[in-house]
């Protein structure tokens, strides 16, 4: 199969008495996780980007071996949904033939990298990724990094990914320079972009030496930064967002609640003319080189609202929650003004950060809260899906 399969993910998420389970790993394609629909098994793409061969294969291999559906992730990688015990061994050949695997679930769950999508070749975001890549291996198994950890190369000319997850960063800094930054912490040290990703793989030794597996995250880590890191430079002013439409890379679509039909990005791709596929971790998809048509299911619209509704898939499609999710959420974002989250669980898959408004699913009913995460104490509780829409205005 080109790859060392690991059956270890085939663990059955669950819950009891309407307390989610964080299972404190994500799947991979090596480890999938088993979800309401079947496994959902999660492709890395290197530099979030896939070529042609590679974006027509995996949706073939969407198609055939699982539900069809696609989706992006937060950390911008694609998962292949309703994937079946028996397929999947299949669906892991087709993805090694196509340069999409790691030799290890281990090295697989380590390459949790996420960098600015509009990267070109030969530019530091570009050589620090590659250098980053080539680096991990440094990381030795008895490091025992946290499953979540993950880095960013963010080298652009203005800051893209400060809202993204990742622990350890590179950045622009507003001097122009580069530097290296623990998130959490407002300020980075300068660094040369050659010493870049040793700087990264050296801050994620830090943390484990410093005793930072207890508390998982760089964030949530309070021991003091080593002297060779410590804060001096403010990161760059941040870009403005993407938007669908022309991009001077070739054509930008926002896909609701970054899913999207295999088959309708196989018809993107080939009727746009795209050469390669970039995955952001935004619910925008860049298809490089393509003309931008109309494709049902991939917007177009500058004015998509996709980008400020987070919802997961919500039950049965997964069995920790108790409620369905993405229907409330078409129905409410007309009434809503900011940043909408409907989450199935407290767990909160889609947006671990606050949102203006959260309606949260428990039991069967559902939790509202303002301002706050999936796992806030409730405004109000125990609501019925028509109470919900009540409370907003309509019935």
């Amino acid at each position: 199969m080109g790859a060392e399969a690991d059956n270890a993910g085939l663990d059955q998420c669950s819950s009891q008495a309407g307390t989610p389970v964080v299972q404190g790993w994500c799947p991979g394609a090596l480890r999938p996780m088993l979800s309401g629909d079947g496994l959902v098994v999660r492709v890395r793409p290197r530099l979030a980007r896939l070529t042609r061969e590679q974006t027509l294969g995996l949706c073939e291999a969407a198609l055939r071996y699982g539900s069809g559906q696609i989706e992006l992730t937060n950390r911008a990688n694609l998962q292949i949904r309703g994937v079946s015990d028996a397929s999947w061994p299949a669906l892991i050949e087709t993805l090694g033939g196509l340069g999409l695997l790691d030799a290890s679930a281990q090295q697989e769950a380590r390459r949790n990298i996420l960098l600015a999508p509009d990267w070109q070749a030969a530019d530091d975001t570009h050589r620090i990724a590659q250098d980053l890549l080539s680096r991990l291996a440094q990381l030795s198994t008895s490091e025992k990094l946290p499953a979540k950890l993950g880095f960013a190369v963010d080298a652009g000319t203005g800051v893209m990914l400060s809202q993204n997850s990742a622990d350890f960063r590179i950045e622009r800094s507003d001097s122009g320079g580069l530097i290296l930054r623990a998130d959490g912490r407002a300020l980075g040290t300068p660094i040369a972009k050659e010493n870049a990703a040793e700087g990264l793989i050296e801050l994620a030794r830090w943390f484990v030496a410093s005793g930072g597996e207890a508390s998982g995250r760089m964030a949530r880590h309070s021991a003091p930064l080593p002297d060779w890191a410590c804060e001096q430079e403010a990161p760059a002013s941040a870009c403005l967002p993407w938007q669908p439409g022309p991009h001077t890379l070739g054509a930008v679509y926002g896909l609701d609640f970054g899913q999207v039909d295999a088959t309708a990005l196989m018809d993107a791709m080939c009727r746009s003319d795209a050469v390669a596929l970039r995955v952001t971790p935004w619910r925008l998809l860049l298809l490089e080189g393509a003309v931008p048509i109309s494709v049902p299911g991939l917007s177009l619209d500058a004015n998509w609202h996709g980008q400020r509704i987070d919802a997961c898939v919500g039950a049965p499609r997964c069995l920790q929650a108790s409620v369905e999710t993405r229907a409330l959420a078409h129905q409410l974002a007309p009434l809503i003004t900011g940043r909408l989250h409907v989450s199935g669980c407290a767990k909160g898959c889609a947006r671990s950060r606050p949102a203006d408004v959260c309606v949260t699913g428990r039991n069967g009913q559902f939790d509202i809260v303002f301002n706050a995460s999936a796992d806030a104490q409730p405004s109000l509780s125990g609501l019925e899906p028509e109470q919900v829409f009540a409370f907003f205005g309509t019935s």
